[in-house]
């Protein structure tokens, strides 16, 4: 894909934001949002059609930047109906942002329009507010006033925070088990929310919610079908969507989100679907999942999918403290080598020819590490990047969809990253249900050699269900891979605190996901040195 010009992207989503939000004086958005009073209506406004709150699956923010961030909700009074209960006419919602929770120092507002083509979905581009401040948010269609959010903004490009607090999730499978872990989650003190992938998934889903196994939850028979259609992976969103933990976790931080496969189909591979569909059949399919994707996140224009492409990888600054870069490994990567899965010596697996980020995404992140002014420099990505050896075999079986299947890519990264000069770097992760905790080696046949930085792969939020704390092939993991310092398969999340001289990594699990109520507890710690880097647990 050609690199695409940040400015220029700037430029077209102004635009298309003054075609798409009409901005109304304080005094119009007070009348709307008043107790008792009829709501007014952009021109060309529809009848007030909302019989029932068509805030159902939640609001959202998300991409923060020091003066702006995305706020997302979507009408949807009837949550299983493919066009969530709405007319195909445009909806006027207004939005406030504010400074206190009862909205009395309201500071940005203005009035979106749902439209039927994005299922009535809302991306506000809210701009004009202050670096490094935490905000609240509503919006209001007819009569109804949605849940109140909190957001906070980046710091400034010339601040520099003593800290920042991140949280780390992914992978959600609504069958496997209840988002215990977000309701936790949503209790934290942090700055901002990263999703690394997997928010939805292909299962079937059955009557009673899966492994949930609850028949109040009354899911509609057509979950048992895997998506395809655009309205099949709208459903699968409005289903997720629905869960009040994920709900609270949304409202409570701004999230910033990537995906990996299971937001389209398991394991596949840029243009080559796994289950061997014409690749113009597959890219249909793509169009869908990326469009649904889209319209069910808080992301700005620039990110909304053109056919089956979508520009995902983007950049943000936390003062001089952190840069992060976020990674799409999934759409232009090569197919798995050596036929996928699990594979020992596969020579494939190392060609140059090969990719797992595609070469203007690998210039782009290189670029942006070499010319990083940050202290830290974060990596947000979706799938292992450390060699992760399943067992002592020599040749070792490694899996071919994680970076251990592009080995070239990797190598092409981390030397990058020492010619550069390149400090601080730390990544986070998702995909493989289970906690890990790596030092990132440049060569990872010698640990006498360079630690180029540090990986905090987190576990699932309940993807795999219950789990455990260990197992055989953990324990082996351990003894096969001297750089990876902890393993463990339990559900949760992962929290760091990044400050001037270390980052800080807490593994949070639950005993249980399948039922309701279990407690959070801390199972391990690390911390890497800005001076030296590597782990050391605390």
């Amino acid at each position: 894909m050609p690199e695409v010009d940040e400015q220029d992207e700037v430029r077209r989503a102004t635009a298309v934001n003054r075609r798409r939000f009409l901005t109304v004086s304080g005094a119009a958005v007070a009348v709307a949002f008043g107790t008792n009073l009829a709501s007014r209506h952009t021109s060309g406004a529809v009848p007030d059609v909302l019989h029932s709150d068509p805030f159902t699956l939640g609001i959202a923010s998300g991409d923060p930047l020091p003066t702006a961030v995305v706020l997302w909700t979507r009408l949807a009074p009837e949550v299983f109906d493919p066009m969530g209960g709405m007319p195909y006419q445009n909806y006027p919602v207004s939005w406030q942002v504010a400074t206190d929770t009862k909205f009395r120092h309201v500071v940005r507002a203005g009035v979106a329009t749902a439209r039927p083509e994005y299922r009535h979905s809302v991306h506000v581009d809210a701009r004009g507010l202050q670096p490094g401040r935490e905000y609240f948010y509503r919006f209001r269609a007819g009569s109804y006033l949605s849940p109140v959010g909190r957001t906070k903004t980046a710091p400034a490009l010339s601040a520099y925070p003593a800290n920042l607090r991140l949280g780390v999730l992914s992978c959600q499978a609504y069958s496997d088990g209840f988002y215990t872990p977000l309701h936790h989650l949503a209790a934290e003190d942090l700055d901002v929310v990263f999703f690394l992938g997997d928010y939805i998934y292909e299962n079937a889903v059955n009557t009673a919610g899966g492994l949930r196994n609850d028949p109040s939850l009354n899911v509609p028979d057509i979950f048992m079908a895997a998506p395809d259609t655009l309205d099949l992976y709208r459903l699968r969103y409005s289903l997720y969507k629905t869960d009040p933990d994920l709900q609270e976790a949304h409202a409570a931080f701004p999230w910033v989100l990537t995906w990996d496969d299971h937001e389209v189909e398991d394991n596949y591979a840029g243009d080559v679907s796994r289950g061997a569909l014409p690749t113009s059949d597959f890219l249909v399919q793509r169009a869908n999942a990326y469009r649904a994707y889209w319209e069910h996140q808080p992301l700005r224009l620039p990110q909304e999918p053109n056919g089956p492409d979508a520009k995902l990888y983007r950049r943000f600054d936390f003062g001089n403290l952190m840069q992060v870069s976020v990674l799409d490994t999934r759409q232009y990567r090569s197919d798995q080598a050596c036929g996928d899965g699990v594979k020992a010596g596969c020579a494939d697996a190392g060609s140059p020819d090969r990719t797992i980020t595609g070469a203007a995404q690998m210039g782009w992140l290189l670029d942006g590490l070499g010319g990083s002014t940050s202290r830290w420099n974060l990596i947000a990505n979706q799938v292992m990047m450390a060699e992760n050896r399943t067992t002592l075999a020599d040749p070792p079986p490694v899996n071919m969809d994680a970076w251990d299947g592009y080995t070239a890519d990797r190598k092409t990264l981390f030397d990058g990253i020492v010619d550069r000069g390149v400090d601080g770097v730390f990544v986070i992760t998702g995909d493989t249900h289970t906690n890990y905790a790596c030092d990132l080696k440049q060569n990872f046949d010698d640990m006498s050699s360079k630690t180029v930085g540090v990986e905090f792969v987190g576990t699932s939020i309940s993807s795999a269900a219950d789990g455990s704390d260990t197992n055989a092939g953990l324990e082996l993991s351990l003894k096969a891979n001297p750089h990876i310092k902890f393993d463990n398969f339990q559900r949760g999340y992962v929290t760091c605190e990044v400050s001037h001289d270390q980052v800080r990594a807490d593994y949070k699990v639950v005993p249980y996901v399948t039922r309701r109520g279990a407690p959070i507890s801390t199972r391990a710690s690390f911390v890497t040195e800005y001076a030296n880097p590597g782990l050391e647990a605390v």
